[in-house]
């Protein structure tokens, strides 16, 4: 099947690990999700007998291999400085938004510009982005996952 692309924007909060807990939950409980015992190009949403938690689900050796093409498949969110590693979310340094935007402070005009940042298998990235003042306005996860 190869890894799929996936995008999602949330309200911005300090803690980006606590934002990514919440999206996961969210797009857990939506079923907007592919899972491996459904079929090609279906949600998980479409199938009454999917996992009823997150623990299940995760705990399938099938989706451990394959994966959910989804935000599920990231772990959590690595700290400044840390290296990528699989299944971790790296936030955008502000060397990389500069390179790539010439501003420290991104928006949502930015994110095409910095899209390109996200180009591993198994890697996620966000990027908090800012509103018209330059306060901080949402966070911007986005990322290629699953098998």
């Amino acid at each position: 099947m190869g890894a799929s692309g996936w995008s999602y924007y949330v309200p911005y909060e300090e803690d980006l690990n606590a934002a990514l807990t919440r999206l996961q939950q969210r797009v857990f409980a939506e079923g907007d999700y592919w899972w491996v015992h459904g079929g090609f190009g279906t949600s998980a949403a479409d199938y009454a007998n999917r996992p009823a938690s997150f623990e299940e689900l995760i705990a399938d050796e099938a989706v451990q291999e394959s994966g959910t093409h989804s935000i599920l498949d990231m772990y959590r969110v690595q700290a400044d400085g840390q290296r990528p590693d699989f299944a971790m979310v790296q936030p955008v340094s502000r060397a990389e938004a500069m390179a790539r935007t010439g501003v420290e402070k991104l928006t949502r005009d930015h994110v095409a510009a910095i899209d390109g940042l996200a180009d591993q298998r198994w890697h996620g990235r966000c990027a908090v982005l800012h509103d018209a003042t330059g306060q901080p306005a949402e966070i911007y996860f986005w990322g290629f996952s699953g098998d």
